[in-house]
């Protein structure tokens, strides 16, 4: 074979990664053996790097999907640290500082790790999101899939705070995450995720207070427990309205073990105030983040129609 022909792979010329399968190659006419012969790398099992020198970042991520996706069965994406690397997280080392590329694959693959690709395998596969032309799973999946590899709590709580503070996502989803990957009996992963839901609630709180005033909402009493005089307690509540017997909580459950009784206590103090005469309205932080007009209409309405109630039993407000 003359290794001076041109080869029939001139769209890989450019600036684009030059990864291909050997599967690909033989489309192009390429044997495994003149494949062999050329002074290409094969990086992975079945797929070939097109030139003599070391893969760039780009090129290792071609590569590992294409090593997880070459024989099907369903879509593969890029996940855990190169994931939240190609999100451009700070606390996430860059694409060349990492040892391994982390690639989700349906959990009925039958498929290795190899070289500087880390399988993870998922039961239910999420939907991925589209990231510099990447399939990249979503962030609470990635932070989860990155997670699991670490041991250092502030680097775990660093990946945490910043998937939330960034607005990439929410903490209850990070928590549903961490809970189906069986993370939360770390001890460094539970006090991780206390800080990020305690830093999470205070946001809320922050966010409701400049909600009632931006919107020129009737001032409430904050943070506040409410009590049958003389009888039990009936449970805190984030912003109280005693004249228009209206309570808002914000709504910061997380899906963790135990989240039936958790549910249900929530279930039993909103009825239990409600018999009481009390309207109880449920905020999350997410519509306090992205929908805070749409949540001071709610409120105000919530006000409006107290107007025309009964006033409710009386009920002792203590601060919280």
């Amino acid at each position: 074979m003359n290794h001076n022909a041109p080869l029939p792979l001139a769209h890989l010329t450019g600036n684009r990664p030059r990864v291909l399968t050997l599967a690909q190659l033989r489309e192009h006419g390429v044997s495994a053996s003149e494949a062999a012969e050329r002074p290409w790398r094969q990086i992975l099992p079945g797929v070939f790097l097109l030139h003599s020198g070391p893969p760039t970042s780009e090129e290792r991520l071609h590569a590992a999907l294409l090593y997880a996706g070459r024989r099907g069965g369903g879509e593969v994406m890029i996940t855990g640290l190169a994931a939240l690397a190609l999100y451009r997280f700070a606390s996430a080392p860059p694409l060349l500082a990492l040892s391994h590329i982390d690639v989700l694959v349906p959990g009925t693959r039958r498929l290795r790790s190899t070289g500087d690709v880390r399988i993870v395998r998922a039961r239910t596969a999420p939907r991925s999101q589209e990231v510099t032309g990447l399939p990249v799973a979503p962030v609470a999946r990635a932070v989860a899939d990155a997670v699991a590899q670490l041991s250092d709590a502030g680097a775990v709580r660093r990946l945490l705070s910043e998937a939330v503070r960034s607005g990439h996502c929410e903490p209850a989803a990070i928590v549903r995450e961490l809970t189906v990957a069986r993370l939360l009996s770390r001890p460094h992963v539970v006090d991780a995720v206390e800080a990020l839901l305690a830093e999470g609630r205070a946001r809320a709180e922050d966010r409701l207070y400049h909600l009632v005033r931006g919107y020129e909402l009737p001032a409430p009493v904050w943070n506040v427990d409410l009590r049958i005089p003389g009888g039990p307690h009936l449970g805190g509540v984030d912003a109280y309205w005693p004249e228009h017997s209206l309570a808002v909580e914000i709504d910061t459950r997380a899906p963790r073990q135990g989240e039936d009784e958790e549910w249900s206590e929530c279930v039993r103090k909103r009825e239990t105030l409600e018999r009481l005469g009390v309207t109880v309205v449920h905020i999350t932080p997410r519509k306090l983040r992205d929908w805070p007009e749409q949540q001071a209409a709610v409120i105000r309405t919530a006000l409006t129609a107290a107007d025309g109630r009964e006033t409710a039993a009386y009920l002792v407000v203590l601060p919280r």
